[in-house]
């Protein structure tokens, strides 16, 4: 993808929630995921995820956009024949595809819609020089020179973003926009989004297909939804949960039925499978004391969309063996999927505990909380160290400040910021810094890190006695 170094951990450590829009300002869109992580952008639903060696972003696509949305004919929908109605949802699934192809503006115009997204959503972490008087003063300036070609717009808008000071908010051309949008996370070329269907409920379908990749081949078509992979109902789940089902090893086979369209006919087909997501996870038994103690050690490098998946495994063989404590090593994970990181986490709390808050720039904070109880009870030290970053930090965090680990090792790197992507008019972007991740304790991760409780592997002994005077401070 090449939006940035994949060498260094700085720049892609960062978790964005990208919206793509076509037509309209920013302020239409707003976030009806379940969990509604950040009040913008407007209308998202959980598309995908995105990931890379250390890459961590989430992926949000809004649902589809056209004229008949803000149309008194909307009401009426019930009056139209079922042919019609049909015909009207494919048009407008269809033309929300239609990336290479969006609506003409000027370039003045491109430049003021780029400023008017960092003037509505750009969240100042305090490092950049950015006011809302000073942000208007650039406007005028800028605007009152002609832009003669589209390319001096796109310079003009690198620019601006670059004067913010904020190395995360950066535009986009309409090439590396349209890779974005496209990216597959499901190992069989296609990207899925969920949209809101009329009962309440929420239908998945296919956002874009890889050029002849296996999905396209196999005859799944943009707009497709998806009913059950391998026998399994997935109608009401996640994209992201879907998204690892789909995924599995190289070369093999896994059977996705789909509904062609809104009213199309319902087909079971059968794609193999190529390798997007290595197996992140290696976990082995150890004993200690002597062979009087089993400790279940877990290695994940990663946060991809086998993640969760590999957690649940390891952890369940390595209790069957009779692990009676666990090592989760973090140590050199820049990240990956937040989504996952966050799952992951859930595995570990009680519920109703609190995995992570996010920050916008009305300073309120939503949390993503545990729904169910943990996997795991016994205790856990995790290890860390200065390349333990974004996703990794809010498993780390998370677990921490809920008292279920103790954290080994060194300061963490310190990366909790969100970007979103906005797609403007001529198919560009621009990724705008919108928010920032905060620990249950409701400490900033962005630039500070997370402290370590033991520099040094500590006794057992040690782990439960600090995890014990944990609770008990919680409690009182």
């Amino acid at each position: 993808m090449n939006l940035c170094s994949l060498t260094s951990p700085n720049p892609c450590n960062t978790t964005i929630s990208t919206t793509i829009k076509n037509g309209g300002s920013p302020k239409s869109f707003t976030n009806n995921h379940p969990q509604n992580p950040l009040n913008w952008p407007k209308n998202p639903s959980f598309g995908a995820a995105i990931t890379g060696a250390a890459l961590s972003f989430t992926l949000l696509l809004s649902p589809p956009l056209s004229i008949a949305a803000d149309s008194p004919l909307l009401d009426q929908t019930s009056s139209l024949s079922d042919d019609a109605y049909c015909r009207e949802d494919e048009r407008e699934f269809g033309a929300e595809m239609e990336f290479s192809a969006p609506k003409l503006k000027t370039n003045e115009g491109i430049v003021e819609e780029a400023w008017e997204i960092v003037n509505e959503s750009f969240l100042d972490t305090g490092r950049s020089r950015w006011s809302p008087e000073s942000w208007l003063r650039k406007k005028e300036d800028i605007l009152r020179t002609s832009i003669k070609t589209r390319s001096k717009a796109h310079n003009v808008v690198q620019k601006m973003l670059a004067s913010l000071g904020d190395p995360y908010t950066r535009f986009l051309s309409p090439e590396e926009f349209s890779k974005m949008a496209r990216y597959d996370m499901t190992g069989i070329g296609l990207n899925l989004r969920e949209i809101p269907a009329s009962n309440g409920s929420v239908k998945l379908k296919v956002l874009g297909l890889v050029l002849d990749g296996p999905a396209q081949t196999a005859g799944i078509r943009q707009g497709d939804e998806i009913l059950s992979v391998d026998g399994e109902d997935v109608r009401g789940k996640s994209a992201f949960e879907v998204s690892s089902k789909l995924q599995g090893p190289s070369e093999t086979f896994v059977t996705v039925e789909v509904k062609h369209g809104n009213c199309g006919p319902v087909q079971s087909v059968k794609v193999q499978r190529q390798m997007v997501a290595r197996p992140p996870v290696f976990y082995r038994l150890e004993k200690i004391d002597n062979g009087a103690t089993s400790v279940g050690y877990v290695r994940l490098k990663e946060f991809n969309a086998l993640a969760r998946k590999d957690i649940v495994t390891a952890m369940k063989r390595l209790q069957d063996l009779g692990a009676s404590c666990f090592v989760l090593d973090l140590r050199d994970n820049f990240g990956g999927l937040v989504q996952a990181g966050i799952e992951i986490a859930k595995l570990f709390l009680n519920e109703g505990d609190t995995v992570i808050y996010t920050a916008g720039r009305d300073l309120s904070q939503n949390a993503f909380v545990a729904e169910s109880p943990p996997l795991v009870t016994a205790p856990v030290m995790v290890l860390v160290n200065h390349n333990t970053a974004s996703a990794s930090e809010i498993v780390a965090s998370a677990l921490h400040d809920n008292c279920k680990a103790v954290l080994v090792g060194e300061k963490t790197y310190g990366k909790g910021l969100i970007q979103s992507v906005f797609e403007l008019h001529d198919g560009s972007g621009v990724v705008v810094t919108i928010g920032k991740y905060v620990t249950p304790r409701h400490l900033d991760i962005n630039g500070n890190g997370i402290e370590p409780d033991f520099s040094d592997i500590p006794r057992w002994s040690d782990v439960t006695k600090s995890l014990s005077t944990c609770n008990r401070l919680i409690e009182g």
